[in-house]
């Protein structure tokens, strides 16, 4: 098993004494750190950098912290620490942009048929700032379409997944195959494989997600992808580098 790296063992500490912290100080510091929609009245610019360091419970930040360990530590050994850190924050930040991005879609194009169903903007948006709504909202957008609507408004992102997905990304690109298992799998699958078969579930989950499983699993599948597309695209920047470096001309 490889030694924890300095960076790596850095980010575990400051995630632990986050997590703590929000034990201590309940919803004020969900409300202050997580991510929120940006129409959100609890919206802070700050939260596209604290919401990867905040956790909703034991489990999730277990299972975050020991991706962290297992595919940080590999790839800080070659890179080293600040261009470790480096690459762990863009991927993070790249992946609030696009769930928040795709909150905003799914924001505007509920709060677009509301309109045009005879409802007024600020009655919606007085509604929604109050965490209350109107039960004729499900008449108009349906139950699926109301859920999407009320969720990409008013429920926070948190957690290092999206920064996790893309050292997945940077692994599966430096050690395509390199073995890697799932508890529910019991067979290795080589990286190359593995990972962009994560990321496609995702993906579905994403797209589909609703309509499957008849509801929203609070899952932020879309910060995964856009973590995991902003370490493919980093990586495959730095090894075309690389060789336009390296290459005799």
């Amino acid at each position: 098993m490889m030694q924890i790296t300095p960076t790596v063992k850095q980010l575990l500490i400051v995630n632990v004494l986050f997590f703590l912290g929000t034990l201590w100080l309940g919803d004020q510091a969900y409300n202050w750190l997580s991510l929120f929609y940006f129409e959100n009245p609890n919206y802070h610019p700050w939260q596209f950098l604290t919401h990867m360091f905040m956790h909703g419970n034991l489990m999730h930040i277990f299972f975050n912290m020991f991706a962290l360990y297992s595919f940080g530590s590999a790839l800080e050994y070659f890179w080293g620490g600040r261009k470790f850190l480096f690459f762990y924050i863009s991927c993070g930040l790249g992946a609030a942009l696009l769930h928040s991005g795709v909150n905003y879609i799914l924001f505007h194009h509920g709060l677009n048929d509301l309109i045009q169903a005879g409802f007024k903007t600020e009655d919606i948006f007085s509604l929604l700032n109050q965490e209350q709504m109107d039960t004729r909202w499900t008449d108009a957008l349906g139950r699926s379409g109301l859920q999407n609507f009320i969720g990409a408004y008013a429920s926070p992102a948190v957690g290092a997944s999206g920064a996790i997905y893309g050292l997945l990304a940077a692994f599966a690109f430096m050690m395509p195959d390199a073995e890697l298992a799932l508890m529910f799998i019991p067979i290795p699958i080589k990286a190359k494989y593995f990972v962009p078969g994560l990321i496609t579930v995702d993906l579905v989950l994403g797209l589909y997600g609703n309509s499957i499983f008849g509801g929203s699993s609070g899952i932020a599948h879309f910060a995964h992808v856009g973590g995991a597309l902003v370490g493919f695209l980093m990586m495959w920047y730095w090894r075309k580098d690389q060789f336009n470096r390296n290459r005799w001309n």
